[in-house]
């Protein structure tokens, strides 16, 4: 297979290349290193199949081209993280709808499968745990720009659906829970990487809100493995998949076991919304998947648990503050 990983700089687009190369595929990446990081992909440069481009979903020549030279298109490339959304809302719903709109157009022109990536954050505030796939989302109000990006992915899966049904194009949306391992950064939100980065800098631990939120955190490998199992499977067309973990963890709690897992003596602050973010923040108070879809499909399961997850991001990030040292 030839496969072209939009965003395939960032954390989960190297994970996902690695393992596509592993199994024998030739794999291009696009990205624009808006927030992907060539870095993460720098050490495949050398390996035979492997190619990449640094460039814009947007720019359409370019997109056509390595599409017309593809079998599969991973669209994983979108603005993403709830500081970046605030702060930049305008890049956010860009990137997002019009960047999806070119790949599904020239996915569409050459008759490419194209396997979306996509967010819980599309369930909204909805309190109706597990979340199902076929369940109604509830969002906030367009004054709170927190939604924007929800909307943004939701608009998506309304576009690869239609493009499914109405134009026969391949299409498989999945929709990812909290994916975390090494790679990830905290530069734009992502609670794991800020508080491993803390607590390895004797920093104290800065949890959002009251910390009674809760999240399920699924390693990176798995994730990558439920997107190819999906990829490769014919009875996944026109479907939206769940992707998970069901270890579900408060983010007061969560903070307390790096602490312990790094070894740390850093404390734990709380900071209002309204100072983290911006004035009437909302967020959501749990976010639980049920796989079960998926797991009827492929088979699927995690295969590491939440420490387990914890342990490779601190490790990694210990080494990469080595290699820095050296340098």
């Amino acid at each position: 297979m030839r496969a072209l990983i939009t965003g395939g700089c960032g954390f989960m687009g190297s994970h996902l290349a690695e393992a596509l190369l592993a199994r024998g595929d030739d794999v291009t990446v696009l990205d624009d290193l808006s927030t992907g990081r060539f870095e993460n992909v720098r050490h495949l440069v050398p390996r035979a199949g492997f190619r990449f481009a640094i460039e814009t979903i947007a720019n359409e020549t370019v997109m056509d081209r390595l599409v017309s030279e593809c079998d599969i298109i991973y669209h994983l490339a979108a603005a993403v993280g709830v500081e970046l959304v605030v702060r930049d809302p305008v890049h956010v719903l860009e990137t997002n709808i019009k960047g999806t709109e070119v790949v599904l157009r020239t996915g569409a022109r050459y008759r490419k499968k194209v396997i979306l990536a996509s967010t819980s954050e599309v369930y909204g505030k909805s309190s109706r745990v597990p979340f199902r796939e076929d369940d109604d989302g509830t969002l906030g109000p367009t004054t709170r720009s927190r939604w924007s990006y929800a909307c943004s992915k939701a608009m998506d899966e309304f576009m690869a659906l239609a493009y499914h049904k109405q134009l026969a194009l391949p299409v498989v949306i999945a929709r990812f829970f909290n994916t975390v391992g090494p790679r990830q950064s905290g530069r734009y939100g992502m609670v794991i990487p800020r508080f491993v980065r803390q607590a390895l800098d004797g920093e104290p631990l800065t949890v959002y809100g009251d910390g009674q939120q809760t999240r399920c955190f699924t390693f990176v490998g798995d994730v990558v493995r439920a997107v190819v199992a999906l990829a490769d499977h014919p009875a996944a067309l026109g479907q939206v998949y769940n992707i998970g973990s069901s270890e579900e963890v408060t983010i007061e709690d969560l903070a307390g076991r790096v602490i312990a897992l790094s070894g740390s003596e850093s404390r734990i602050d709380h900071i209002p919304y309204h100072q983290a973010y911006e004035a009437g923040f909302e967020d959501m108070l749990r976010r639980v998947p049920d796989t079960s879809k998926l797991r009827a499909l492929v088979g699927w399961q995690p295969t590491l648990d939440l420490d387990g997850i914890l342990r490779s991001v601190i490790d990694s990030m210990r080494a990469e503050s080595v290699l820095a040292g050296e340098r």
